[in-house]
């Protein structure tokens, strides 16, 4: 017989340390169904249940278990779920717990409450009733009988200088105020001097208009231009209406002033009256223009306003200590 290894001696014990639990289970299970009683072939039917109470129902003798340590592992357990476990823990008791009533919210001022009624903007003053313009006096004039003395006077006057003219009726219209009792339209300036076309003028505004071309634009015209006045271009005389832009009555309402467009000269040129003429002609106009301020006592021209930008406008206005107004 071959002798035994120890690695097979020890594979020999742990084979009949298996078998010998093996068996034991084995002789223990043949004694257990000897013993066991013979069932009945019949069994009776279960009664039914009965409500029991809790006493009779819990066995008086049943220990209450023992609570279980907190930090106790269990027994199947592994040491790394423990870890786990008590790192989870840690983890939570770092949280900030919330507290315990949420604080309230700060409340949103109220807002200013609107008033009732908004208040009324400071009412606008009444504007001033306009004044009243009192009617002019020379509205009421009317021919007389017999013609004033200033009046031949006046037209004594114009014979001496040459101007040819005619009588013409007299105009007056209550409703608007317009009156001129003794016109004359003027045929001629003077002696080979025109004015174009005819025009009705009362005898003072006719005198003047005489007197300025023969003693300011005549000599003016030679002086600057080389050339002797011929004739002059008029736009308006008497004309029965206001003022530009309402008001008081115009001049021309009275036969009182007369508007000049333009001169013809002796050699055939003629000088219009204009916001931007040449510089000769600017100078000769320039010249008359400042010269009629006195002679009249209101002077406007290109450059005063709109209205009079293509011509000279002449009155002989009444003004407050004889004063004038040129533009």
């Amino acid at each position: 017989m071959a002798a035994l290894t120890p690695r097979t001696l020890i594979r020999l014990a742990g084979l009949i340390s298996l078998a010998l639990p093996l068996a034991a289970a084995m002789l223990f299970a043949e004694a257990a169904l000897a013993q066991a009683p013979e069932l009945p072939e019949t069994m009776p039917a279960p009664e039914l249940n009965r409500p029991q109470s809790a006493q009779e129902a819990a066995p008086a003798d049943v220990p209450t278990p023992e609570p279980r340590p907190a930090d106790a592992p269990e027994p199947d357990q592994p040491a790394t779920d423990t870890l786990n476990q008590q790192k989870s823990d840690q983890h939570q008791e770092d949280r900030a717990e919330p507290p315990a009533v949420a604080p309230t919210p700060t409340e949103k001022p109220a807002e200013a409450e609107s008033p009732a009624a908004a208040p009324k903007p400071p009412e606008k003053p009444a504007q001033a009733p306009e004044k009243e313009i009192p009617p002019d006096p020379r509205s009421a004039a009317v021919p007389q009988e017999k013609m004033p003395d200033e009046e031949l006077a006046c037209r004594r006057r114009l014979k001496s200088m040459g101007v040819d003219f005619e009588e013409r009726k007299a105009e007056h219209d209550a409703a608007v105020g317009c009156s001129i009792p003794y016109p004359i339209a003027l045929k001629t300036l003077g002696k080979s001097l025109d004015i174009n076309p005819e025009t009705e003028l009362n005898c003072q505004m006719a005198e003047a208009a005489a007197r300025f071309a023969a003693d300011i634009v005549q000599p003016a015209a030679k002086a600057e231009l080389g050339a002797e006045l011929k004739s002059v271009g008029q736009a308006s005389a008497f004309v029965c209406r206001h003022r530009n832009g309402g008001g008081k009555l115009s001049e021309h309402a009275f036969g009182n002033a007369l508007d000049i467009a333009s001169f013809t000269l002796s050699d055939g040129r003629r000088i219009d009256i204009g916001p931007a003429p040449p510089e000769k002609e600017a100078k000769f106009l320039n010249a008359i223009r400042k010269a009629a301020c006195g002679p009249f006592k209101t002077v406007l021209g290109p450059g005063s306003d709109a209205d009079h930008s293509l011509h000279l406008h002449l009155d002989l206005a009444p003004r407050r200590n004889g004063g004038t107004f040129c533009q």
